[in-house]
């Protein structure tokens, strides 16, 4: 299918989705000439790069490859992992940790990226935080499955390049600000119950964040999270932490 046959079906997928107004209807609920073209922009954009395999295209190619010894690691995730490097800097400072985040992205947006964010970059280590959006249903509906097939493959495909992996647990969540009424608590206990099995059993290290950050209900504390999903500084420094002792037990076992 050519682009020409996309650009018509997004048009008209768009032109279909206004409201068919009656003469009562109030004017201002019609959709100028103006949002209508901005709608099919947005549209575009991920339609020609769902991925966002832009986003770090030029600062892979000025990162280059690793240099002899350097012990590279990679922050695979979403706006969580982008986050970190905007809030508490100073854990990446003066160390070789690549910071891969992007906001709003879920694993299948991820396992598409991953060869040109992690792979080309020839990390010793990938650390894979991701999941929370497939909840949130940032890119449509999502099963367990769906999500663990798309974190296990991530995994899969750095084994396959002699990539360690830390798999890490997903944060709580209460309540998505953008998407209420999900109740999404239980059910990032149940995933993080099938990702700490799924690296036991590929011999994986399983990062817990959630243990350390969770309150009485499954959220995330109040004191470490301003909007109750996005740590802040001190819940950063909590992850520095966690994280910081789980790369140096798993690059210290492959010395």
């Amino acid at each position: 299918m050519n682009h020409s046959i996309f650009i018509t079906i997004g048009i008209a997928f768009i032109l279909f989705s206004i409201p068919q107004h009656s003469q009562a209807q109030d004017k201002s609920d019609v959709k100028t000439d103006q949002e209508i073209l901005e709608e099919y922009e947005r549209w575009s954009g991920m339609r020609d790069d769902w991925p966002n395999l832009s986003n770090y295209r030029e600062a892979n190619q000025q990162l280059g490859l690793p240099e002899e010894g350097e012990d590279r690691v990679v922050f695979m995730g979403n706006s969580i992992t982008i986050g970190w490097s905007n809030l508490y800097p100073e854990y990446f400072e003066g160390k070789p940790y690549v910071n891969r985040g992007i906001g709003g992205q879920t694993t299948p947006q991820m396992l598409n990226r991953f060869r040109q964010d992690v792979i080309d970059l020839q990390p010793k280590l990938v650390v894979i935080l991701a999941g929370t959006n497939d909840i949130a249903g940032n890119t449509g509906p999502a099963t367990d499955k769906m999500i663990l097939d798309n974190i296990s493959s991530m995994a899969e495909l750095a084994q396959a390049h002699d990539i360690d992996v830390i798999l890490s647990s997903i944060l709580p969540v209460y309540n998505y600000p953008w998407k209420p009424g999900l109740e999404p608590a239980e059910r990032i206990i149940t995933l993080n119950k099938k990702i700490r099995a799924y690296a036991e059993e590929h011999d994986l290290y399983y990062l817990d964040y959630f243990s350390s950050v969770a309150d009485e209900r499954d959220g995330m504390k109040k004191e470490l999270a301003s909007d109750g999903v996005h740590p802040n500084e001190n819940g950063y420094k909590i992850m520095s932490e966690l994280a910081e002792e789980a790369i140096q037990k798993v690059l210290g076992n492959k010395e």
